[in-house]
């Protein structure tokens, strides 16, 4: 028998979204595990992954498909019991995130997820209109680089560099927004988190270099691009752009 709750704890986490009237939040990052009002539920492994492959496909998926999915090595009847199995724990554990029919499986009505909250951030930083909220790192989470590590299924593993490619363009954006407001130190922080992901990620390094020279700081600036030639010329044998170097050299005028 499927086992669903491994923990139901009525504490707030941190950075853990709230929804709207106590609406329950899919927690990827960090998880996976069900924000319900003041509660954080943690779930278990199979709970989990239904959850996770409803909610980074659409928030709708057929059941013959997850039940497929998830249960590869069993037969088709068995693998519909399962399904059957953990969405009934979920329901009677008081886990409000799920609903289903003959066909379907689908997130309820205003569930959202912790993914879907940063590919919307992302769009509104590409788009030029982010919220005020926008415009500050504290939305980054370590596992948004690494979604739900230790899991090599290969829809995870899509949706794991498809989450991380979005991310690391936020952050360039953010820093570039930021720096263009004088909101230096912050700008420098995006910046950096975005090189720590990507070491040799030219673009995220640009924004870094600047964010320095905005600040009038020159020599941080060709300090890093100093930095950046030598990690390239060792695990590429390449050299940074002409463009970037123009622009520290520039700077320096």
């Amino acid at each position: 028998m499927v086992d669903v709750m491994t923990a139901a704890v009525g504490r707030a986490a941190p950075g853990v979204l709230a929804g709207v009237g106590g609406v329950p939040v899919v927690h990827l990052l960090g998880g996976p595990y069900v924000a319900q009002g003041p509660a954080v539920r943690e779930v278990s492994d199979c709970a989990g992954r239904v959850l996770a492959y409803v909610s980074l496909h659409g928030g709708r998926t057929p059941r013959r498909r997850v039940a497929a999915l998830l249960w590869p090595d069993v037969p088709e009847d068995r693998a519909a019991g399962n399904l059957r199995s953990v969405l009934w724990r979920l329901r009677a554990a008081g886990v409000e995130a799920l609903t289903a029919d003959k066909a379907t499986v689908r997130l309820c009505p205003g569930v959202g997820t912790d993914v879907e909250h940063i590919h919307r951030l992302a769009e509104r930083l590409s788009a030029g209109r982010p919220a005020a909220e926008d415009l500050t790192v504290s939305w980054w989470h370590p596992e948004i680089v690494d979604l739900l590590p230790g899991w090599d299924e290969e829809w995870i593993v899509v949706e794991r560099e498809r989450l991380r490619q979005h991310a690391l363009h936020a952050l360039e954006i953010l820093s570039a927004r930021l720096t263009a407001v004088g909101r230096f130190g912050e700008a420098i922080e995006a910046a950096l988190l975005a090189v720590d992901v990507e070491p040799l990620r030219e673009t995220a390094r640009r924004r870094l270099v600047e964010a320095h020279l905005a600040e009038g700081n020159v020599v941080e600036a060709r300090r890093e691009v100093l930095t950046f030639g030598e990690l390239l010329r060792r695990e590429l044998g390449l050299a940074p752009s002409r463009g970037l170097l123009h622009l520290v050299s520039s700077g320096t005028r």
